[in-house]
């Protein structure tokens, strides 16, 4: 019974979840969301071992040699491509086959040990499977940031590569039709799911897709609509007040700047440069909305803090200074927890330092992922988070122009290109109107990136696409392990999600007994 508290309350599955485009802060929340996961998962494998368990024996991890590019016979040219294997629940010969399908950063051994995914594994006796997306982690050649090897990286090149990995697999294992393949994934990874199970029918039976962006969005200004609508939302702590002391805090520090007033707001914001030219202040506005992008996208993560404590920051009006400041300096005080939790000493608002670490194509470590990911907003996806609109709480500064002249400067990808890229690739997937059978698609209420997923159930000419809604919690938060803080709503929905899977399974198994007496009569 302690065990099972223990198993509680500790696992976490490592998400990466980097699905945007915003400002370097957005991207370090993400890193500190994967990082404390990790640590967690870290932490409760040595409570397992001091107990006597050996959870990491029964995982295993490989490479397979996939070809760079799968649509041209005559390059031979190929990159390792990592995956990890855990057999510990598997019944053999016919058990099903669960595939974690990995985004826009690196794998670990925990994706095939936690994980609700995990939990379902073992109900079912599933064989667990977690591959690395071409050029993330340490699926990459040295050479592979190279701008010119970029043109290999594509999520049209991932699904080929699930393709040949769903391949070797079964030979190596010597699966048949009788094993039942199912993928899982969140977020981007989310989208390849689904589109795994579009594309490729014949080898995945059934897809959960989390918080997946299946529709590609040039100027997704619908994601900073989102997020001050969930500052208003009162379920998870938020009020009008909240919103509107965003709103107001960012106006004054707009008008700060149209003042001339770079080098107070610099002190007061402890950058680690004076904003004085228009870049670098767009920088700082981005930065500034990061901190609460990220704290929605991530709420009741654990890390940062929550929409309830962010907002209780910006509404409080105890003390006399912060009385005559007014908002403005409540996005002080934030900014302030926000370098105090970090331990980041200054806010880095250099639009020069972006664009050189963009340009740089050293590999450093399997966590990169920043000028990857930049590179497919560019050439498929966009999702550029403006704030153009009167519903956005933020600064008119953070503008599609600004945001998309990354991909000239970086890879010389010209903007008057994107909106062609994009529409190829709504026209390649289907956009947010699949016509793929057996697809579940989960989303959060708070979530943001819900607005490019599929929320409502539909089912006409054959096709049926159903979902999960969860109205009362962020990204991807069905994907963990139970918890006890878990809110009621999302314990209801793993069970959805759960009944969906067996009844895959069912319905497979079905399927295979019809087909096997047929061939005896």
């Amino acid at each position: 019974m302690r065990l099972k508290m223990l198993l509680l309350q500790s696992w976490c599955l490592v998400l990466l979840l980097l699905d945007d485009s915003a400002g370097r802060i957005l991207q370090k929340i993400k890193e500190r969301v994967r990082d404390f996961q990790l640590e967690n998962n870290k932490k409760f494998l040595l409570t397992l071992e001091a107990r006597g368990h050996q959870p990491l024996q029964h995982v295993r991890e490989a490479r397979i040699y996939q070809p760079l590019d799968h649509f041209n016979r005559q390059d031979m040219n190929t990159f390792p491509q990592r995956f990890f294997v855990n057999e510990a629940y598997w019944q053999r010969p016919d058990g099903p086959v669960f595939l974690f399908i990995g985004g826009e950063g690196p794998i670990y051994e925990f994706d095939v040990l936690t994980g609700h995914h995990v939990t379902m594994a073992k109900e079912h006796g599933a064989l667990l499977l977690a591959v690395e997306h071409r050029f993330y982690g340490n699926s990459i050649n040295l050479d592979g940031l190279k701008t010119e090897n970029l043109a290999d990286l594509s999520s049209q090149q991932a699904l080929a590569d699930l393709a040949g990995f769903h391949r070797y697999i079964s030979q190596s294992f010597n699966l048949s039709g009788g094993n039942t393949w199912i993928s899982f994934g969140g977020s981007y990874s989310g989208a390849l799911s689904a589109w795994f199970r579009g594309k490729f029918p014949s080898l995945v039976y059934g897809a959960v897709a989390s918080s997946a962006p299946v529709e590609a969005k040039l100027d997704f200004s619908a994601y900073t609509n989102v997020v001050g609508l969930s500052l208003m939302n009162e379920e998870v702590g938020g009020s009008e007040k909240c919103r509107a002391k965003v709103q107001e805090a960012f106006a004054a520090v707009e008008a700060a700047l149209m003042s001339g007033n770079s080098s107070q707001l610099a002190k007061d914001f402890g950058c680690c440069q004076n904003p004085k030219n228009p870049d670098d202040q767009m920088e700082l506005m981005q930065n500034l909305a990061d901190i609460i992008m990220g704290t929605v996208q991530y709420n009741e993560e654990g890390v940062l803090m929550s929409i309830s404590e962010l907002c209780d920051v910006m509404t409080n009006s105890s003390g006399e200074n912060e009385a005559e400041m007014g908002a403005y300096s409540h996005l002080v005080k934030l900014s302030k927890i926000y370098r105090s939790t970090t331990d980041e000493p200054c806010l880095d608002v250099s639009h020069e330092k972006t664009v050189k670490d963009l340009m740089d194509t050293s590999l450093h470590s399997g966590r990169r992922a920043e000028r990857q990911w930049t590179y497919q907003t560019c050439t498929e996806f966009g999702f550029y988070q403006t704030c153009e609109a009167t519903t956005c709480p933020f600064s008119g500064m953070l503008t599609l122009q600004t945001q998309t002249q990354l991909c000239a400067k970086v890879f010389g990808i010209s903007q008057h290109s994107l909106p062609a890229r994009i529409t190829f690739t709504n026209s390649y997937y289907g956009g947010d109107d699949p016509r793929t059978r057996r697809v579940l698609y989960v989303n959060g209420g708070v979530d943001p990136w819900k607005e490019l997923s599929v929320v409502r159930d539909r089912s006409e000419e054959g096709d049926e696409v159903r979902t999960v809604f969860i109205k009362d919690t962020a990204h991807c938060a069905d994907m963990s392990s139970p918890r006890l803080t878990d809110r009621r709503s999302l314990r209801t929905a793993r069970q959805e999600i759960e009944q969906h899977v067996a009844s895959w399974l069912r319905t497979a198994a079905l399927g295979k007994k019809k087909q096997a007496s047929s061939f005896k009569t």
